[in-house]
């Protein structure tokens, strides 16, 4: 049976949507890939091999494996788990690949957003951890108290298991009832939900005789009144609700602008929930139709997004339009689609004199990934809701690199790359000064790395300079601890630029976790002298990208004055490896 164009063009949008969650949602909490120093010819081709295991260590059989090419989505690659948790790709070109895992009742641990994904390169053996998830079930009965069959419910998750709001609107977890009205929602990643039946689905699918409903949550109410459902991994919590059968209203409207003759425009509907967006559905526009349309829309406020994807892989998209809806359809809305915004800039090699560095395996530009991702936090809650808040590039061979299709807002530029004795040294951009009659134009440069990058709607931000630099150290050591004594819980080691003039390198600020044994490792540090300190970090998870986020700034200088004040100090030469090095346990300070 041939599709229809709504259904070919769902199809297409929803697999593209998948292939982006498959290599943004990498979340492996294996070893990132280290670089070998064996590893002096450079494979063409060749595998990746792994292993998917559960929050015991216990393999997770057929558990689906998605392989992803970021740079070369031709090379993406899907496979299964064996009988004992193994997988293995091959035939391969050489490039860096993104790998997630997904099994039935399992989700997979979120890394931090201040983070880029997890790299791998051939010959690279992964371990993919995922986790038990929670259980939702229940009826949804009529107020006469006769089941819904085929009624859509979903969970929508309102706070995150540290306690956080979501920053953007996010796609809900969703299950139709069986003939008894019952319906079970598994594979819930820990947090807070509420919990709804009826409506039209997210993505615009489902065709029943709810659709036109506003959505009745739990235990039988709007949303403003929705009770809230916690949620652990590995838990079953049962919650039933009495549908309302309330009618929704309509929203619709038309897209304009520069929309490709041959491309699909999707519009999302987000609601805003406390200023955050927090339920997201899709409507589209066909290229061969003006207008589009949302149904069982509920009272509230609303965020309309609009962007279309042409064939060479670019985009457009509108500005976010603030919506109310209030008892009544609301038509004739009009958004605008403009070209989004790009950076161009480049990378740069500085080698090192020193003897101890000489032959030593410098980058590989085809294994070196530029990225940039919003910072949600800095962004004005109106632009919550706009798409392409990410994206990377591989640097050509004269190590130029362009980001493009990126949202208007505040950016922090990363890098990643693979080489044991180099380091991120700087990350810079040129930005024409005034002129005088003297001299010219007199530049200046900004500091990408402490500052960010702001873009706005089709600006084209230049002069852009990542420079690696030779020399790198590393150090491996360990905690010590008096006999029976206990390792506190999430214990970081964090090494502070102890040299005046490099107080505010935020590149010099770097952080890594103390193992149960007591054990720490740093890589591809930058040479210099750091204070030491060991304390306890706070509920989440740290890294060197949160340490170093464009609003971590209050966070570095607590952790500097501390750590000057704890006066134990190191020094780092240029392409030394220093193991074995000791720390007593007493240097370690409460998070206060």
């Amino acid at each position: 049976m041939l599709m229809s164009r709504a259904h070919q063009n769902l199809y297409n949008t929803l697999s593209r949507l998948l292939a982006t969650v498959a290599m943004l949602l990498v979340m492996s909490v294996g070893a990132v890939a280290q670089e070998d120093e064996s590893r002096n010819a450079v494979q063409r081709t060749g595998a990746i091999s792994g292993r998917v295991v559960n929050e015991n260590g216990q393999p997770v059989p057929h558990a689906a494996i998605f392989l992803g090419a970021p740079m070369n989505p031709m090379q993406g690659r899907s496979t299964s788990t064996d009988d004992n948790g193994n997988f293995m790709v091959g035939g391969l070109d050489a490039s860096l690949y993104t790998i997630s895992a997904s099994a039935p009742t399992y989700f997979i641990n979120p890394r931090d957003p201040e983070s880029l994904p997890s790299y791998y390169r051939l010959g690279d053996v992964v371990t993919l951890n995922l986790i038990k998830g929670g259980v939702i079930t229940g009826a949804v009965v009529s107020a006469t108290g006769e089941p819904l069959v085929q009624a859509s419910v979903r969970a929508i998750m309102v706070r995150d298991a540290n306690g956080k709001s979501p920053t953007a609107g996010r796609f809900a977890i969703e299950r139709q009832t069986d003939d008894r009205g019952v319906y079970r929602l598994y594979g819930l990643p820990t947090g807070t939900y509420v919990v709804a039946a009826g409506g039209r689905s997210p993505y615009g699918y489902a065709n029943n005789a709810y659709d036109t409903d506003v959505p009745t949550y739990a235990p039988s109410s709007a949303r403003e009144t929705a009770a809230e459902v916690d949620v652990r991994g590995g838990e079953e919590t049962s919650v039933d609700i009495r549908y309302r059968g309330d009618s929704g209203h309509t929203v619709s409207g038309l897209v304009s602008g520069p929309i490709a003759q041959n491309s699909n425009t999707n519009i999302t509907l987000a609601q805003i929930v406390n200023g955050i967006p927090l339920y997201t559905s899709v409507s589209f526009q066909p290229f061969n139709r003006k207008g589009f349309a949302f149904y069982g829309v509920a009272d509230g406020e609303y965020d309309l997004v609009a962007q279309s994807y042409f064939g060479r892989g670019e985009s457009i998209g509108s500005e976010p339009r603030r919506i109310a809806v209030k008892g009544a359809d609301l038509t004739g809305i009009e958004l605008v689609v403009r070209e989004l915004a790009s950076i161009r800039g480049r990378l740069v090699l500085e080698p090192s004199t020193a003897v101890e560095c000489r032959n030593k395996r410098q980058p590989l530009l085809t294994e070196t990934v530029l990225a940039v991702r919003r910072n949600e936090k800095n962004t004005p809650k109106e632009q919550l809701s706009l798409s392409n808040y990410f994206a990377q590039a591989v640097p050509n061979p004269a190590g130029e690199f362009v980001l493009s299709n990126i949202s208007p807002g505040l950016f922090k530029l990363n890098t990643r790359f693979f080489a044991k004795y180099w380091y991120l040294r700087s990350m810079v951009r040129t930005v024409p000064g005034a002129t005088t009659s003297r001299t010219g134009p007199v530049n200046r440069q900004a500091d990408v790395a402490r500052n960010g990058i702001n873009l706005k709607f089709g600006e084209r931000i230049s002069g852009i300079t990542v420079t690696l630099a030779a020399g790198a150290a590393s150090l491996r050591g360990a905690v010590k601890l008096a006999e029976g004594e206990p390792l506190p819980a999430r214990l970081y080691l964090y090494l502070v630029p102890a040299e005046k003039e490099n107080a505010e390198d935020v590149l010099r600020f770097l952080t890594t976790a103390v193992q149960g044994d007591g054990k720490f490792a740093f890589n591809n540090l930058p040479p210099g002298r750091y204070w030491v300190l060991v304390r306890q970090a706070e509920s989440e998870l740290q890294s060197d990208a949160t340490l170093r986020a464009l609003d971590a700034e209050e966070t570095r200088l607590k952790i500097r004055r501390a750590a000057e004040a704890g006066k134990v100090e190191v020094e780092l030469k240029p392409c030394q490896n220093l193991i074995d090095y000791q720390l007593p346990s007493k240097i370690w300070s409460q998070k206060n």
